[in-house]
């Protein structure tokens, strides 16, 4: 189902954000959109950490853009958004599989109480990696912005040399949105001049959206504001869901890496071993007889 905009004189009011992301389509310019929208995602997510109200807003905006990023991937995997600093959070990091199922956490962020991203993630570096179920991972590796997680994404794409691609984000620890502009390889204009003038267009516009816009108003209704003037083509919606790839077999496999003398000690003390995902807070305890294996044998090799 798609929805032209180039017929639309009365658009819908505004509507509470879904978890959805919906594609757009500008019909006479070689420009393609994606607009994400998390509510009750963002919400699940948070719950599990007691996270300050300046993380929260973070990693909003980190599980947005992980979740636009995604969209791009033309195969079956996921896209891991991570970044490292020296400021308050020293580590976080939100994923997003090709079938939109998002996770994120932020570690040793106990102690944040900035709400400034230059203070929360001071002197750090941002990778994208891309994690393909077939295939090798890739990673690419840029310094953080000063300012905003958008602008490190635009520094990203413009040094990497790929699509031109343009971020707009937004959260406030109970919903996160984003929006992203990339112009696509020239196939309805072939002009460069007109390409480019049309590129700048979509951005200027892009540019005047407000972040309360970007979290409340449906994605109608934003992109009648926008572009109504333009011919768009808005998609159907895609739902977006919190979904935790932890599992019993997966703890178990952690524990093959932990010598077997350690593993008897921690039996002989607790009686069992417990394993808590550190992202949905999951436990799975394991007895004397889930471990018989890993007691009898050697550590398995850890790999890099």
């Amino acid at each position: 189902m798609t929805e032209d905009f180039s017929a639309i004189t009365h658009p819908k009011e505004s509507a509470e954000a879904g978890d959805s992301t919906r594609r757009f389509l500008f019909e006479q310019a070689d420009i393609r959109g994606e607009i994400v929208q998390l509510d009750t995602v963002l919400q699940d997510i948070l719950t599990v950490h007691q996270y300050a109200p300046g993380v929260q807003r973070l990693l909003g905006e980190f599980l947005a853009a992980a979740t636009l990023l995604s969209t791009t991937l033309k195969f079956e995997g996921k896209l891991i958004l991570q970044a490292r600093s020296n400021g308050q959070v020293p580590l976080l990091m939100a994923e997003c599989s090709s079938d939109l199922q998002v996770r994120g956490i932020a570690r040793g962020a106990e102690h944040a109480t900035s709400e400034d991203f230059a203070q929360l993630l001071a002197t750090g570096t941002l990778a994208i990696t891309i994690d393909p179920v077939k295939g090798k991972r890739y990673q690419g590796i840029v310094p953080l912005a000063t300012d905003s997680l958008a602008s490190s994404l635009d520094a990203y794409f413009e040094q990497s040399e790929q699509l031109q691609t343009r971020f707009w984000l937004a959260a406030d620890g109970n919903r996160a949105a984003g929006m992203l502009l990339q112009q696509l390889p020239a196939q309805v204009v072939r002009d460069e001049q007109l390409r480019l003038a049309q590129w700048q267009h979509a951005c200027t516009l892009g540019a005047t959206i407000r972040a309360e816009e970007l979290m409340q108003l449906d994605p109608e209704e934003l992109l009648y504001r926008l572009y109504h003037e333009d011919p768009v083509r808005l998609f159907a919606p895609k739902t977006v869901q919190f979904h935790c790839s932890c599992s019993i077999a997966r703890s178990r496999n952690a524990l093959s890496a932990v010598a077997a003398s350690e593993l008897e000690e921690i039996l002989q003390e607790q009686g069992c071993i417990t394993v808590d995902c550190e992202f949905c807070n999951q436990q799975y305890r394991f007895e004397r007889e889930d471990l018989a294996s890993l007691l009898e044998a050697p550590p398995a090799p850890i790999l890099h």
